[in-house]
């Protein structure tokens, strides 16, 4: 039951339900409300939403979804945003609850939401984000296994930023200001000076792959690195990723979870002992297993991979080096930055 972030109009997201931030009364509000009813045929959906009658905050009902791209349109009623000390934290996990629940009740393979109560209700985007991965965080890992495949998206309209925390993104922008666009400056105007030197020091304590030099770690294309590992493999994936398992005290559906990886894939890994996933997907599970970075390049060489000097593996770097631990953040600090999520 994998979780994505994706840019879209929502109104074209192709899933089985379609969330719409709905007026508590049976009439067509403004923004999400109104594009819905419009791309779905608004007198065919206002009709069915009449039938439901008025809909109390917090809580869900659903509908067909005529002429969107989905099966279901669920309903949900949010709340006005005054100062987070009237209940709107509670409404707004209450919608993501009943929606989800709804859609599992639906048997629904995949549901799409938006940024919820960020418009016309005012709910800041950096709560309501916090909001939506934690209650499909928390679904996702207390589900029942019949449940499992439902892909949940998390849908962005144009250009709208998400204004994550400033615990995540300000350490994410801290790293990279600091020290990937020192290190892009120094490595394209000036290779050999201080700058460079100091760059490529840090970039030393990222890896443990001590037998490889650090200008080879900066400089050589990933899958040099990649190459160059498989030959020089100990402890195959498969045995250092179970020892991980075991350390941790998780059980299996819990790390798979918590990587935001298929089940079938996550078997595979396990079962296939010559099988070697991609890159994103170990880390993805270095996440989950909540590995610090040592760990997480021991698990990486076991594969015979290895972290490379882009942009993005720096970012992934800051993330496990800070502990943020939920995959989710992680890949919606990824897609904040414009670069391609994990999952």
């Amino acid at each position: 039951m994998p979780f994505h972030i994706i840019r879209h109009d929502i109104t074209k997201v192709k899933a089985d339900a379609v969330v719409n931030t709905a007026n508590p009364k049976p009439v067509i509000g403004s923004g999400t409300d109104s594009a819905i009813y419009e791309a779905a045929g608004e007198e065919k959906l206002l009709a069915e939403r009449k039938k439901i009658g008025d809909i109390e905050p917090g809580h869900s009902a659903y509908t067909p979804a005529f002429d969107l791209p989905a099966k279901y349109i669920i309903h949900c009623v949010g709340t006005y945003w005054e100062d987070g000390a009237h209940g709107e934290w509670d409404i707004l996990r209450s919608c993501y609850k009943t929606a989800l629940a709804l859609a599992a009740q639906l048997k629904c393979k995949s549901i799409a939401f938006p940024l919820m109560a960020t418009g016309a209700y005012g709910y800041p985007k950096a709560e309501s984000l916090d909001v939506a991965l934690q209650e499909i965080g928390s679904f996702r890992l207390k589900t029942e296994s019949k449940n499992e495949d439902m892909d949940i998206y998390l849908v962005v309209f144009d250009d709208q930023a998400l204004e994550l925390s400033s615990r995540e993104f300000g350490a994410v922008e801290q790293f990279i200001d600091e020290n990937y666009v020192a290190y892009q400056r120094a490595r394209e105007y000036a290779p050999d000076s201080r700058a460079m030197r100091r760059f490529r020091g840090e970039m030393q304590s990222v890896s443990s792959l001590h037998h490889i030099g650090t200008k080879d770690i900066l400089e050589s294309a990933s899958e040099s690195i990649n190459e160059y590992l498989r030959s020089h493999k100990g402890q195959s994936f498969r045995d250092t990723l179970i020892k991980y398992i075991i350390a941790s005290g998780m059980e299996n559906a819990e790390v798979y979870k918590k990587a935001n990886i298929d089940r079938k894939l996550f078997s595979k890994i396990i079962s296939n002992g010559e099988y070697t996933p991609k890159k994103d997907t170990i880390i993805a599970l270095s996440v989950a297993l909540e590995l610090d970075i040592t760990q997480t390049n021991e698990l990486l060489k076991s594969a015979g991979r290895a972290f490379s000097g882009s942009e993005r593996d720096a970012l992934l770097r800051v993330c496990i080096e800070n502990k943020i631990y939920d995959i989710m953040r992680v890949d919606t600090l990824l897609f904040e930055c414009g670069m391609d999520t994990l999952s």
